[in-house]
């Protein structure tokens, strides 16, 4: 087995992060440094860093309401990370991450083959947000984020766009995006002149929260795990 699924399949990481963990020489295979695109074999020893990598765990795939101030980091030197404030037993880590500012839905798991399938861009998993923009979000401002938008020499592919309400001062918007650029939204908003001052994922892919509230988890059923591996 190629050594990046192999740590893909024992909850370690995705496979992307393991092959950027196997470039960087932190995995190694009975006490030598691995290399890319290494096979492994039963029996042998695979570290990362000075711990032993032991096989498939069980999967576990959760539907966390992150609150705001929480951080998308494994750093356990930085304070209000997302690791140390969910406190599960098992060890899992996010799929896809929400910056500090923003709150909602955050697929985590051990099981690095779907983390693989949710964030790959390949699989196109759109992620649908409710954000509070400042100004008025005019028909040609709607137009031109449905369209896509330049955020820093990128153009954002096509978005839905809908306005929930239109304020004086204010708008609430749902907006579904294709990608997962880091802070898409908040940069597509501000491209138009209309910057974001709340934002929540509220959906990936089907998956949503349901009635779980901000700092809690609910597993996620066969069925949704079905689809997310099927994506």
């Amino acid at each position: 087995m190629r050594l990046n699924k192999y740590l893909s399949e024992a909850g370690i990481c995705s496979r992307r992060e393991a092959d950027r963990l196997i470039e960087s020489g932190k995995i190694t295979v009975d006490g030598k440094r691995a290399v890319p695109g290494m096979q492994v074999e039963p029996g042998q020893q695979v570290r990362v860093g000075k711990r032993l990598v032991e096989g498939k765990n069980e999967k576990v795939v959760l539907a966390v309401n992150k609150p705001t101030g929480i951080v998308c980091t494994e750093d356990m030197r930085v304070k209000n990370n997302i690791i140390r404030f969910l406190k599960y037993p098992v060890r899992i880590t996010y799929a896809g991450r929400l910056d500090k500012d923003s709150e909602g839905l955050l697929i985590m798991t051990n099981d690095g083959e779907l983390a693989y399938r949710v964030t790959h861009p390949k699989h196109e998993l759109t992620k649908t947000y409710r954000a509070r923009v400042s100004g008025v979000l005019s028909p040609q401002k709607l137009a031109r984020l449905r369209k896509g938008v330049d955020i820093g020499g990128y153009v954002t592919r096509p978005a839905r766009v809908e306005i929930v309400m239109q304020g004086e001062r204010s708008a609430v918007v749902e907006i579904t995006i294709h990608e997962g650029k880091n802070r898409q939204v908040r940069k597509m908003f501000a491209a138009v002149g209309n910057n974001v001052q709340e934002l929540e994922r509220i959906k990936i892919g089907r998956i949503m929260l349901g009635h779980t509230k901000p700092g809690h988890y609910r597993k996620l059923t066969k069925e949704e795990i079905e689809y997310l591996r099927g994506c």
